[in-house]
Formats: structure tokens, sequence, C-alpha cells
């Protein structure tokens, strides 16, 4: 991409491509690239980073720059940088989620899995995610939102930042702050119930969740009226781990301590 040239933006989510925050966001994004839309032809929350290899998917063209996938957000992602799209995207957009997707959630995410997909691909990725799960949510915030940090992220280029999580909170936003991930703790998190069968079935994560407190959590953020932004990574390696197990390590072409045998 040169200076001049509008960048390619690539935009996916999980709550489908017929979801509100979905076109609110490839409509402001528009004012800032050439946006071609990729998204699951169906909700697909809470899928995290699936990938379908049992079938073959198939893409049913919509309108201009715009496809509609039977498969998950990874798929769209994948799908749109390596086969659908003619252009390599100089950014992917995921969601707008509704709603949040702070702490510990980013793990079972499908917003975040499409972003993290884009990042795993080699290009720098955004998730957005609007802290109001309700049926008249206003994405209008949270699409301004996605429009700034899409653009401080393509101008800057911050080096070792490929992927960074956004939480809009409802209403207008006091600022942005840099955030951590929070840790959310349920209080109860499965609820077993019977159908008018008799047979068990199960609720997971029924109870109501709770938070760790710390001022520099996404959750705080949110929780003050802030736009959290998380930057995230993908290498899942623990190095304090790492150190303290380095007392394991062997050399396979050791030789094994001899048996005493009698004699």
């Amino acid at each position: 991409m040169t200076a001049s040239a509008r960048p390619n933006i690539l935009v996916s989510n999980d709550d489908g491509i017929h979801a509100p925050g979905l076109t609110a966001l490839a409509a402001a994004l528009e004012k800032l690239g050439e946006v071609y839309v990729v998204a699951p032809d169906r909700e697909r929350s809470a899928v995290g980073h699936a990938l379908t290899l049992h079938r073959p998917l198939r893409v049913d063209p919509l309108g201009p720059r715009r496809f509609a996938v039977n498969g998950t957000p990874t798929d769209c992602v994948n799908l749109a940088i390596l086969g659908i799209l003619p252009v390599r995207p100089d950014v992917v957009v995921s969601g707008i989620n509704n709603g949040s997707n702070l702490g510990d959630d980013v793990t079972y995410s499908g917003t975040v899995s499409a972003a993290m997909e884009g990042s795993l691909l080699g290009v720098p990725a955004v998730a957005v995610s609007l802290v109001d799960a309700s049926a008249t949510a206003d994405y209008r915030p949270a699409a301004r939102t996605a429009v700034e940090v899409t653009r401080l992220l393509l101008r800057d280029r911050p080096s070792g930042v490929t992927l960074v999580n956004v939480n809009v909170p409802r209403g207008a936003p006091r600022g942005i702050r840099m955030t951590r991930l929070g840790r959310r703790v349920y209080s109860e998190k499965v609820t077993e119930e019977r159908d008018p069968r008799g047979k068990v079935y199960y609720w997971i994560g029924a109870g109501p969740p709770a938070w760790e407190a710390g001022e520099d959590t996404d959750f705080a953020a949110v929780h003050a009226g802030y736009v959290s932004v998380t930057p995230l990574h993908l290498d899942l390696t623990s190095y304090d781990g790492l150190r303290v197990l380095k007392p394991w390590e062997s050399d396979g072409a050791r030789r094994p301590a001899r048996r005493r045998t009698r004699g």
C-alpha cells in the first residue's frame, strides 16, 4: 500500500452477515478505505478459533465486495485472505460484536478469533465489541471508535502490535484507555435442569459474572465509561514457566546408567 492509496479493509464478525453491528462497522470504515465483507451466513458466537476441516465451505456473493460463508469466523478470514479477495487486505476489522469480549472471554470469542486469524496470516487486526447486548443497542459510537483505532493502527504500525481487542462502553465514551485483560470469575458455572420428559440438561455460564479488581484492566475501563484497547499476542509460551522447568531438560543422546547385574 502506498502512502496515497486507500487501504483495503477486510470486515468480518461472529454475529452473522446480517448483524446490525457488522452493517454499522462496514459503513463507517468506508470513509477510511476499500471495504470487503466476508462473514458467516448465520450467528457463530462463542465458537472460538474453530476452523472447518471436515466438510467443504460454500461462499455466497451478496453484493459488491460482500460475501457470506457457511462456516466460522476463522473460516471467513482464512478464505478471504487466501482465496476470495482480489487483493490482500491491509487490515482485518472484526465486529461490532453484540456484547462485550473482556478478559478471559477472548479465548471463546468468535469476534476476537476472526481478528486473530488475520494476525496469524500476517495482517494487523482489530476486534471490536460493544458492551451492550440489547436489541436496541446503538452501534454508532463503537463504529466511530473502530474507525479511529483502525486509522491509528494503519498510521503508526507500532512494532510488535498486530492484534488489538477493543471494547466500547454503552453510550458516549469518556475516552480511550490502554488496558490488560482482566480475569472473569463465575459464581455458578453450570446449572442443571430437567425437561418435561424428565431428562437432565445443563446451562453453562448461567451464573452472574464477577471481575477481579484492578484499575488497569479492560473491565475497569469500560465500567468507568472508557473504551478499552488491549494489545494481544499469539505467543502462548509462559517464559517464567520455561525458566522454572529448565532443570527438567535431558540430553536424548546421553547413555542411560548401566543396570547392575548379579553374578
